[in-house]
């Protein structure tokens, strides 16, 4: 057989293979089935171990199956119905962003203002804003779930404890801008927006090693100059938000009150002092409605 033909089989060989094998991680096997996976517990004598490729698949065919067994026990845990859904994998080339339709502003080359992101993957995007409640249950519970999730900082909240945020930065997350005090910008002069802006960029970096690329107005509200002073200190993008998530509630921007892919959720750090309920009871409602509606929660950063 010619090489280049020997290739091509071998390598349709190995895609079936890796098809066939994820789509039994995907699925709860029998014990019949596992063993048949497995194989037996040692291999017959002078029968070599697996190696290379088909050895690494086996290991993360495992590793996912692990992944979800100690999601679904999570889940019990936490009081879901059932986990959390998988994010597909990321987009190998992330989509571009545009301000949404009357969002604009008049000037040009702007950080664009979106509330959805361009995409057809059933997912959506958990976002978690200022940072007055810090409650380590919410630490574990997302860790535990394995809810990715971007924190937008406002620093007067934020410095009563900014190790709070460098465990949850640890875990993974991605801490973004929400302005030094929390201030309506469209009434402040443009430099002292910039102040708010840079300055909490400034914060972030040194408390967190990092200037973030995406900031998000309080309230959601600006104006030009909030847009020119975050193009300014090195915002590429202004993410707002399609719905929010309360402990005993969602709120919707749309007029059909339902999830789209791409949609960005925005909530809060409260607990029982303004809200019905804590932190861990609003993940609890809006990851019931998230997977209800057969969307997956993928991490923010992966797209934008």
């Amino acid at each position: 057989m010619p090489a280049k033909r020997m290739v091509r089989l071998r390598r349709s060989v190995g895609v079936v293979l890796l098809v066939a094998a994820l789509g039994s991680a995907c699925a709860a096997p029998s014990d019949e089935a596992e063993g048949a996976r497995k194989g037996p517990a040692s291999p017959a004598a002078g029968q070599p171990k697996a190696q290379g490729a088909s050895g690494a698949l086996t290991a993360y065919v495992e590793k996912i199956r692990k992944q979800r067994a100690a999601r679904a026990l999570a889940a019990k845990k936490w009081g879901l119905d059932r986990p959390p859904l998988d994010a597909p994998a990321p987009p190998a080339v992330k989509p571009k962003i545009t301000t949404r339709k009357g969002f604009e502003t008049d000037g040009e080359g702007l950080p664009p203002v979106f509330t959805t992101v361009p995409t057809k993957e059933k997912v959506v995007f958990l976002t978690i804003d200022d940072g007055a409640e810090k409650d380590p249950q919410l630490l574990r519970m997302m860790s535990e779930l394995q809810i990715p999730y971007s924190a937008f900082l406002s620093d007067y909240l934020v410095k009563e404890d900014y190790g709070y945020f460098r465990k949850m930065q640890d875990a993974g997350v991605a801490l973004h801008n929400h302005t030094l005090n929390h201030r309506y910008l469209p009434g402040l002069s443009y430099a002292a927006q910039k102040r708010e802006i840079c300055g909490m960029q400034d914060t972030i970096e040194k408390q967190y090693g990092k200037r973030p690329p995406l900031f998000r107005p309080p309230y959601g509200n600006y104006n030009e100059n909030t847009l020119r002073a975050a193009r300014s200190c090195g915002v590429k993008a202004v993410p707002l938000w399609a719905s929010e998530a309360f402990p005993d509630r969602m709120e919707w921007r749309e007029w059909d009150r339902d999830l789209h892919p791409g949609d960005i959720v925005l909530t809060h750090f409260r607990g029982k002092g303004e809200w019905k309920g804590t932190m861990p009871d609003m993940i609890r409602r809006v990851m019931k409605t998230i997977t209800a509606k057969g969307y997956a929660v993928a991490k923010l950063e992966d797209y934008v």
